[in-house]
């Protein structure tokens, strides 16, 4: 997706401006405008309900060596298999406590979409039922600690450990104990790509309230409706949240370079090798500087290694990256690219979501997010409820998707992907709140039912 050769990939970068082309030639023209969507889910052994570790005849290793059977190949760091790749398929990968994540391919329609995601299910369940796994669809996992968890063997990760304790409190359990589904989006030029930012960074909170379904904590209520929102609120302030500079006049790909820059480094990589840069300035880089590899500067493959350790509510790449869901459930899983492509892949839809965010202070749209992770739908934006909010938002996507007019072989149009957010958004009630109810009342104060109830 990048459009690099490999030779391009591994020359040195002479200047900064070599890095906004990088973003100024992702520009699409809307008939190749696709939709990537990424998803993760814990796995755990459905005898203990325990988190499973890499190694062992039933371990997180033994999910990749299965799946190789669908055709999927291993890409191996030091002898172990950490990712697999098909082409025209995507990739699986892992997160550092064992989530596995499918990031799939940019595909045209939401239709394919879902069949994409229903595809992965079939095989990924096909190979843990066979080893006595489970796989849980929630933003948070709900019984064991930080010290239950186990930690995959890649370098990436271990330098990210050592680090994420020095930026912020909840950092190691973003790693290990939190789950999301995310959306890749394409934009036509800078002009574009600045208000489909400007949008997507308002109403991620309003996301986040529609998918909150971690009230838990070690088996108790944790005081949150979405504590995977609260955790990556207390990850890292360098890297991580909201952008105020996306609302200003200067924002286009430039802007986004020099935010990037001062984006502190995780590492370098040469031949495979994890070099530790954390901490470092990627400007230092530029000049030769950097203490971790001194005298170099960095190729476009080290921009694009940089560019994946920075985690806004909204990333730019050579695509803009929405970042606010905590993971769900097959219908949840389709809904969140419905959403996004049915505001922003519609000029009318688009327009309309600008009107819906553009008189919000800025002030207000920091703090949502920590608001949402409390009240979720209940939280306030400018005068107004979340909820109604979202009803609108959802009400605006299903008219751009309507519009679109991409239709399965029944007739149906995308719209019906939207209607469990529509019931989601009408009601008032999330996830979180009805697992709150059955956990005082149906569930005798436990949360194990959760592993069958929210099962991938």
């Amino acid at each position: 997706m990048t459009g690099f050769s490999v030779h391009e990939k591994f020359e040195p970068i002479q200047t900064k401006t070599q890095l906004v082309e990088y973003f100024a030639a992702a520009c699409k023209s809307p008939e190749d405008w696709r939709i990537g969507t990424e998803h993760e889910k814990f796995v755990f052994r459905k005898a203990d309900l325990a988190p499973v570790p890499y190694e062992g005849p039933d371990g997180i290793r033994a999910i990749l060596e299965g799946m190789q059977r669908f055709g999927w190949q291993p890409i191996l760091e030091n002898g172990n298999p950490v990712a697999l790749v098909k082409p025209g398929f995507g990739s699986i990968t892992l997160e550092p406590g064992g989530q596995v994540e499918l990031s799939g391919e940019p595909l045209r329609t939401l239709h394919e979409t879902c069949v994409e995601v229903a595809d992965h299910r079939t095989q990924l369940r096909s190979v843990t039922d066979a080893l006595g796994l489970g796989l849980l669809n929630l933003g948070f996992l709900p019984k064991w600690s930080r010290d239950d968890m186990p930690w995959m063997p890649k370098t990436r990760y271990r330098i990210m450990r050592d680090y994420m304790p020095t930026k912020g409190a909840l950092g190691l359990d973003m790693m290990l104990r939190t789950c999301t589904v995310q959306v890749n989006l394409d934009f036509a030029s800078e002009a574009d790509m600045v208000e489909k930012f400007r949008i997507s960074m308002a109403l991620q909170p309003i996301v986040t309230a529609l998918y909150a379904n971690s009230p838990f904590v070690e088996g108790k209520p944790s005081g949150y409706l979405s504590y995977r929102a609260h955790v990556w609120a207390e990850t890292d302030p360098d890297r991580c949240g909201f952008l105020p500079f996306v609302f200003d006049s200067s924002m286009g790909f430039e802007r986004y370079v020099d935010y990037m820059l001062d984006v502190p480094m995780y590492f370098v990589v040469r031949d495979g090798t994890y070099f530790d840069a954390a901490g470092q300035s990627f400007r230092d880089f530029l000049d030769g500087k950097l203490p971790a590899r001194p005298g170099e500067v960095p190729t476009m493959a080290d921009w694009e290694d940089h560019l994946t350790t920075a985690f806004p509510w909204v990333r730019m790449k050579r695509f803009l990256e929405m970042r606010g869901a905590a993971t769900g459930g097959g219908p949840l899983l389709c809904a969140l690219p419905a959403f996004w492509a049915g505001l922003l892949y519609d000029a009318d839809a688009q327009a309309a979501a600008l009107d819906l965010v553009g008189d919000w202070p800025i002030g207000e749209q920091q703090a949502l997010g920590e608001a949402v992770a409390r009240d979720a739908l209940k939280a306030r934006i400018h005068g107004r409820t979340v909820q109604d909010v979202a009803k609108d938002a959802v009400e605006i996507a299903k008219t751009g998707l309507r519009r679109r007019a991409h239709k399965d072989g029944t007739g149906r149009d995308e719209s019906h992907f939207l209607d469990v957010l529509a019931e989601t958004a009408e009601s008032g009630v999330t996830a979180a709140e009805r697992m709150l109810e059955r956990y005082a009342h149906a569930w005798g104060g436990a949360v194990e039912p959760l592993y069958e109830e929210c099962a991938y």
